[in-house]
């Protein structure tokens, strides 16, 4: 019964988490904003930033494989285990585990690079005759903050989906093999 509960959570939490990068993929990549200036205009768009191009692609491949893990959960939930299964789970338990770990660190690489990338355009840099571009653009600098809240939220439900999964992995192992393994 435990085991039916956690499963309804990573459920939840990949569901969440999907919304959440394709929400942040969708503000960054259609977040547009022009103005006119004397002689022409000028477009503040994604591609501008790199950093935020990288985000894009990373929330969008991150919602893909959380996808593709919820409907194994959902494969999964619907299937029961029994029998001798435990040999060749083992792997997928760790595959799954290790491609979680993957998924969070790259996700929240790609948000702090955006948000590194966002605070240089916020702030300006004097040395390099930088000039701040949110005082110009200020809406597309706020929906780019909401993107990348957006962004950090999923990480952190991402990396609530990691630790299910450590569980998922270690349950699997019994304690008379971690003593076995000990003693040696």
């Amino acid at each position: 019964m435990e085991l039916k509960k956690i499963m309804k959570t990573e459920i939840l939490l990949r569901i969440c988490a999907v919304l959440d990068l394709v929400l942040t993929a969708c503000l960054v990549r259609l977040d547009t904003q022009t103005k006119r200036f004397t002689f022409f205009d000028r477009k503040a768009t994604f591609r501008d930033l790199d950093a935020l191009q990288v985000l894009v692609y990373v929330a969008t491949v991150a919602a893909g494989y959380n996808l593709l893990q919820l409907i194994k959960c959902s494969v999964s939930a619907a299937v029961s285990f029994e029998g001798n299964w435990k040999g060749s789970y083992l792997y997928l338990a760790w595959v799954c585990f290790l491609l979680d770990q993957i998924a969070v660190y790259i996700t929240f690489m790609a948000n702090s690079a955006a948000l590194q990338a966002s605070l240089l355009a916020v702030t300006g840099a004097k040395d390099f005759q930088w000039m701040k571009l949110c005082n110009t653009f200020t809406r597309f600098c706020v929906q780019i903050g909401g993107s990348l809240l957006c962004g950090y939220m999923a990480c952190l439900l991402m990396a609530f989906t990691s630790s299910i999964s450590a569980f998922n992995l270690f349950r699997l192992y019994s304690p008379k093999r971690f003593l076995l393994l000990k003693g040696s």
